[in-house]
């Protein structure tokens, strides 16, 4: 099996896109941020505790130029990105004066152990936010449902964190939603449907404790990974098919239940880990046509004989290991005795 790219590799690439569409970087000094933005940021500094790695964040200096963290500013001088990265010390909730920014299209919070509470309501002043991504802090609460209200939100980040409770059905209202991580967290209940709009869709969900059936419109989405949760059912209906355009399915350790026999998994799939469920028959000669740079059916029910040749001959015996009475390469040669 070959490793996944780290999420945030790419994920990082997208934001720099959108930082490059939306902000342009004031560093000349000749044109100062907007007096009422400086004063909200220097309120988010003290909600934090004046972290050391806010240093610069002076009264009498152009917040433009502020980095590092970076602030990303419009040609009129209005704040219109923040990243906030690695603030070590920092014991405080999340600052409610990032409310205060009103042009704000990116806000980036990302490994800040320290930060904890709930997201505060202020955030839904952000009319103009599209990108909000906190990933890596002690954030609790639920997902909040005044997210709904913003409008223009494409991506929500709120990974590796602490909320609970339900994913609001809310959020399937907006409009221009088409990246949603909430992984890492501890959300119970079934996915809502609708979630997401448009066109290049990710789902990422893992590691939480999501139950029920998988949506069958999420069988049209660029990327999905919903392991480690206690989802049921049978997805294989809606999820596979030749010519769907999906790259990324993890189903890993869910209690999944299908038949793999004549399941025909996407051409364009490049990532495939459904190990760890309850999926029965045998490997899908399908598979012989998937260029797949990840693959794991381990842990499950299958039986039979493997298909040999083609695309199947880049999986090693780690892709199958604990099955009912898998045979073949790379495994051991089937036998008169190996079947159900």
């Amino acid at each position: 099996m070959v490793a996944d790219l780290p999420f945030f590799s790419w994920h990082a690439m997208l934001c720099l896109v959108l930082f490059t569409v939306h902000c342009t970087v004031m560093v000349s000094s000749t044109m100062d941020c907007d007096e009422d933005d400086r004063a909200a940021l220097l309120r988010v500094k003290a909600q934090l505790g004046d972290p050391v790695q806010l240093s610069s964040w002076l009264p009498s200096t152009n917040c433009c130029a502020w980095e590092p963290p970076a602030v990303f500013c419009s040609a009129a001088g209005r704040v219109t990105g923040l990243a906030l990265s690695s603030l070590d010390g920092v014991r405080a909730p999340v600052p409610p004066a990032l409310g205060e920014l009103p042009e704000l299209v990116i806000l980036q919070v990302q490994s800040v152990r320290g930060l904890s509470g709930p997201i505060p309501p202020s955030l839904a002043n952000l009319t103009r936010l599209e990108d909000l991504n906190i990933a890596g802090t002690s954030i609790s609460g639920p997902v909040p449902s005044f997210l709904a209200g913003i409008t223009t939100l494409r991506t929500i980040v709120i990974a590796d964190g602490k909320l609970a409770g339900p994913i609001p059905r809310s959020l399937s209202s907006l409009p221009e939603l088409r990246y949603l991580d909430l992984s890492g967290n501890m959300l119970t209940g079934a996915i809502p449907p609708g979630l997401l709009h448009g066109s290049f869709r990710f789902l990422i969900l893992a590691n939480n404790r999501l139950t029920g059936e998988i949506p069958a419109d999420l069988g049209d989405v660029d990327t999905l990974d919903l392991s480690h949760n206690q989802l049921a059912g049978d997805p294989s209906p809606f999820l596979f098919g030749i010519m769907k355009a999906v790259a990324k399915i993890d189903l890993s350790w869910n209690e999944l239940e299908f038949d793999m026999t004549d399941v025909r998994f996407p051409h364009h799939l490049r990532f495939l880990d459904i190990s760890h469920n309850r999926i029965n028959g045998s490997v899908a000669k399908s598979l012989l046509d998937v260029g797949l740079d990840h693959f794991d059916v381990s842990y499950n029910g299958l039986c039979g004989e493997i298909p040999a040749g083609r695309f199947m001959s880049l999986h090693g015996a780690e892709c199958y290991d604990q099955n009912r009475c898998l045979c073949g390469t790379p495994l051991p040669p089937c036998t008169a005795d190996t079947g159900p």
